[in-house]
């Protein structure tokens, strides 16, 4: 049997519910309703479950006192011994989802995502390399209903990205993509090579929670901003204004570019986002750290240098390193189709440990 849930913590569960329903009756100002709505939302199934919960225990509880009660006649009885291991079973179903609703939330889970994609070792092969994950990516947002805008890239001389950087906009998008980030390897023979040859190359993903200026507090005194010529295509009226735009942040010294846009007041905006997001992302990485001294798991740990996952295409594999995870249908996985095949059971592995750390 699981280890079920203390009934003090379901019982403030259910009080906080009643104090955000009664609040948000009494017609509370804009900001508080908008905020105690959103987190009715999210208590109303934890309350559902609860409800589902405690049914199930009533009803195994029944059970077991007609078996206890020496004057239950014999045809109950057998109807309750034929009923005892579905009641306990349910308990169980029960019981395990309700766990999982109880675990502590991401704060970001319900964000955007801000996605950068760069080729590493292997030249052409690894700019290739990232256009078929940025290329994944966009099928799996389009599959999702989730909306995607490039905010900076970077071609490689052969095809594909030097670097891209984009925008994932829709409900629990971070949540969905927050294992992606890390090394991806691929092993395949580029159309360049005449020999038949097997290269390796790889390809950096990160996956930002994209954050609002609540979110991060940054003193403007603490950036440098310079403005250049952008470079590269874009004509000559990109080459003769100086569009392009690099915030720095002095203390941490993370610096980003964009000129994507003519408009200079644009790409500062849109390197804005980038800063916010990347000084988010360090302040969350150094807490997860703290966290995660002592964890064994380290599913989710964010690590950029860490090899995450291998694309083989000889052997149509595709292998997650991090679960030991590998399945024969490559080509699926490389289109966005089937990646919620490695998702789900990165996921299901995330919160198994959470279970295991909350005992």
């Amino acid at each position: 049997m699981i280890i079920a849930p203390p009934a003090e913590r379901l019982d403030a569960v259910l009080a906080r519910h009643a104090i955000i329903t009664a609040t948000l009756s009494s017609g509370p100002d804009a900001e508080t309703f908008v905020a105690l709505s959103r987190e009715l939302s999210q208590l109303d199934p934890v309350v559902e479950a609860i409800a589902g919960y405690r049914a199930a225990l009533d009803n195994l509880a029944g059970v077991e006192a007609l078996l206890d009660d020496s004057g239950t006649d014999r045809e109950m009885r057998a109807l309750a011994e034929e009923e005892l291991a579905s009641a306990r079973e349910e308990v169980e179903r029960a019981g395990q989802q309700l766990q999982l609703m109880l675990l502590p939330k991401d704060a970001a889970d319900e964000k955007n995502a801000i996605i950068e994609i760069r080729a590493g070792t292997g030249g052409d092969e690894a700019a290739l390399f990232a256009g078929d994950l940025f290329r994944m990516y966009s099928h799996y947002a389009e599959l999702h209903g989730w909306r995607v805008e490039v905010i900076s890239e970077s071609e490689g001389a052969m095809g594909g990205y030097k670097e891209i950087i984009a925008q994932i906009s829709g409900r629990g998008v971070f949540a969905r993509l927050k294992f992606e980030s890390g090394v991806h390897r691929v092993q395949r023979v580029p159309d360049t090579e005449a020999s038949g040859r097997i290269h390796t190359s790889a390809a950096t993903v990160a996956v930002l929670p994209e954050a609002e200026e609540v979110d991060i507090a940054i003193d403007e005194r603490d950036l440098r901003i310079d403005t250049m010529r952008s470079g590269g295509a874009g004509g000559q009226h990109v080459n003769k204004t100086e569009s392009a735009v690099r915030i720095t942040h002095i203390p941490t010294g993370v610096a980003v570019v964009v000129q994507e846009e003519r408009s200079q007041h644009k790409n500062k905006a849109r390197a804005m986002a980038i800063l916010r997001s990347r000084l988010y992302d360090l302040e969350r990485s150094s807490v997860d750290a703290a966290r995660a001294a002592d964890r064994r798991s380290q599913v989710g740990s964010g690590d950029r240098s860490e090899r995450i996952r291998t694309y083989n295409f000889p052997q149509g594999r595709v292998s997650d390193h991090r679960i030991n995870l590998t399945l024969y249908k490559l080509e699926e996985v490389i289109t966005g189709e089937k990646l919620d095949d490695i998702i789900e059971p990165l996921i299901a592995e995330h919160q198994a440990a959470l279970l295991a750390e909350a005992h």
